[in-house]
């Protein structure tokens, strides 16, 4: 497959995901598009796949690539019919783009977190082989508050109802972190905005949270290897 990868800052990458894609034969191309990257011809590519950034989807007026970046969402998605991966702010563009809406949560959700699958996600099988409650990492503080039309909600939890989402056969939108690896806490802690949401959100632990995340590291790769055996079979298909 080729794999189209829109990124909105360096640390934001596919993570976990990038290794099994590579060892599979899979090619990748990434587009920074905070960096003023321009978005390809999205006709030669097989996926889609759209990873998370410290801004926010409505903040056209401050970031005006997310125009153009949510056109493209919508073409490759709705036009194309193509599938695609959304992870955190990925996750909320594929519902923006598609009509539904995003907003702020009344707090952040940042650190380890379980979220539970609805009736819908157990039946999708891009969960198959998962427990109905699934331990994941978090760090968000903008959530999908309606699901655009066509829109299924497969796991939620009390903080956020919509953790995962499908659109059409093959559009998939994860607001939790499946990609971490043990570099992703140190990475993202270099990032002021990130650094000032853990600090906020954590308070006097956030300082351990890298430790914390090493020691799940094993179950959380398990999981990021599973899942990415079930949608690239579904995306395949």
């Amino acid at each position: 497959m080729r794999i189209l990868v829109f990124q909105h800052l360096a640390v934001e990458h596919p993570g976990a995901f990038t290794d099994l894609w590579l060892s599979a034969g899979h090619g990748i191309e990434t587009v920074e598009l905070d960096m003023g990257a321009a978005i390809p011809p999205l006709d030669g590519f097989d996926l889609l796949v759209v990873m998370g950034g410290p801004m926010d989807v409505w903040q056209e007026t401050e970031f005006p690539w997310l125009v153009a970046e949510k056109q493209a969402i919508r073409r490759f998605v709705r036009d194309l019919g193509r599938p695609y991966l959304g992870i955190c702010l990925g996750h909320q563009l594929l519902a923006d783009a598609l009509g539904g809406s995003v907003g702020p949560m009344a707090r952040p959700e940042v650190g380890f977190a379980t979220v539970d699958l609805t009736a819908e996600g157990r039946a999708d099988p891009v969960f198959a082989g998962f427990a109905d409650r699934i331990d994941c990492f978090e760090w968000h503080g903008a959530e999908v508050k309606t699901l655009p039309s066509g829109g299924v909600t497969l796991a939620g939890n009390a903080a956020c109802p919509i953790q995962a989402m499908r659109w059409g056969r093959h559009a998939y939108g994860f607001q939790y972190h499946v990609e971490i690896t043990a570099q992703t806490v140190p990475d993202w802690q270099a990032v002021p905005a990130y650094l000032a949401s853990l600090r906020a959100a954590l308070g006097d632990t956030a300082a351990g949270l890298a430790d914390e995340v090493a020691a799940r590291l094993p179950a959380f790769g398990r999981a990021a290897q599973r899942l990415n055996g079930n949608f690239l079979s579904i995306a395949k298909a």
